[in-house]
């Protein structure tokens, strides 16, 4: 499991973003987003680069 800060997500939908799109690259991946501490916590076999990706692509910034 691994824990990545996200900035910019403020709502549902940033959620729903996020998570579909690292599930486009790794259908079995569990997404897990928390807005109030900008964090996305990701469990599968995407290797971290992919996942920043995949978040930097809808737009927002991950470190």
């Amino acid at each position: 499991m691994r824990t990545f800060n996200v900035t910019g997500m403020t709502c549902g939908h940033c959620s729903r973003a996020v998570t579909q799109a690292i599930q486009a690259r790794d259908p079995s991946a569990q997404v897990t987003v928390d807005l109030a501490s900008g964090r996305v916590t990701v469990e599968g076999e995407l290797p971290d680069e992919q996942v920043r990706e995949a978040i930097r692509e809808e737009g927002y910034q991950v470190q």
